[in-house]
């Protein structure tokens, strides 16, 4: 969050996910990681290997949210380029 905010990025973390149903909202406990400029769902893991349920967690964040971007971070790899997946609905 630090170096994206000293790139003069606007970034908000653990953003509430509210899920509409039936005309109802419900809060679910589901929280965005990381929200850069209103548009990039950042979900943050340090996981062996980034697995199947990481990428659907960050896709219905997406789905949920109206977002289009989001990236899960793996931080626990040796080159963190190869713990970044790219995901667009």
């Amino acid at each position: 969050m630090h170096e994206l905010t000293k790139r003069g990025l606007r970034v908000e973390r653990q953003v509430p996910v509210p899920i509409d149903y039936d005309g109802i909202r419900l809060d679910g406990g589901l929280r965005l990681d990381l929200l850069v400029e209103s548009c990039l769902v950042v979900e943050l893991k340090a996981v062996e290997e980034l697995l199947p349920v990481h990428k659907a967690q960050v896709l219905t964040y997406l789905k949920l949210t109206g977002r289009r971007l989001g990236l899960p971070i793996n931080f626990n790899v040796p080159l963190i380029r190869d713990g970044i997946k790219r995901l667009a609905l």
